[in-house]
């Protein structure tokens, strides 16, 4: 049943976006895959387009502008009832598209997010801190939103096509994250978890993200927050 869009930001992900795109490619739920080139510095561009399916498209931004800005565009170019975001790199595993993918299938949810932390499914491990950030920020996140997400940081986020069509994303880099959560829990629409595996990379690996992007995460929770947004609405 291939009914699902597959939207793969990229930044400088020489080593494993062939990899990746072939895993992509390897289940039988991927529809197409759109791959959002953020101004790489290496070979990820020529990497994507050696993958000679034609369900791979591959976009290339003028500039690097960041995550959130290349799924802006991915989404914008994505055409399956279903999108899921994939990460470039190797920590998140495509063959795990069934389980993000059955409570749209079945009409339960309208997203549906991928957990690391409510699993009992193999994790590397590494960073504590990274855990306690990653923690912490989840949880002021359900203080703003009443969820009770307990991974809100994950890659794996999966939609149906509705759903984005009526959320813009204003965020650039790595705020698109609460920003996405805030906006889906605003909109009232009905979201899932699922357990899902984690086989998180060392900085040495190529880990990007940092405790800056953490701090921005924050501001982006009370920024986009269903409360706040009220208290515009009253005071404008």
């Amino acid at each position: 049943m291939r009914c699902l869009s597959v939207v793969i930001p990229c930044y400088n992900e020489e080593a494993s976006v062939a990899t990746i795109i072939e895993r992509v490619l390897d289940s039988p739920y991927t529809a197409e895959v759109i791959v959002v080139d953020d101004g790489s510095t290496d070979g990820s561009v020529e990497g994507a387009r050696k993958i000679l399916d034609p369900r791979v498209r591959v976009i290339e931004q003028p500039r690097n502008m960041g995550k959130g800005a290349a799924l802006r565009r991915g989404f914008s170019e994505a055409t399956a009832d279903f999108v899921v975001v994939q990460d470039a790199d190797l920590e998140y595993d495509p063959a795990e598209y069934g389980q993000l993918l059955a409570p749209l299938l079945d009409g339960r949810a309208d997203v549906v997010y991928g957990s690391r932390f409510c699993s009992d499914r193999p994790h590397r491990v590494l960073y504590y801190w990274h855990y306690v950030g990653n923690r912490l920020l989840t949880t002021v996140s359900n203080m703003f939103t009443n969820l009770n997400l307990t991974d809100m940081e994950t890659c794996y986020k999966a939609f149906n096509r509705e759903v984005l069509e009526t959320i813009q994303i204003e965020e650039d880099r790595f705020g698109f994250e609460p920003e996405i959560t805030a906006k889906v829990a605003r909109g009232n629409w009905r979201l899932f978890e699922v357990s899902i595996s984690y086989s998180g990379r060392t900085y040495a690996e190529g880990k990007k993200i940092g405790w800056r992007d953490g701090i921005h995460a924050a501001r982006c929770i009370v920024k986009y927050s269903p409360l706040v947004a009220r208290l515009r609405s009253l005071h404008p």
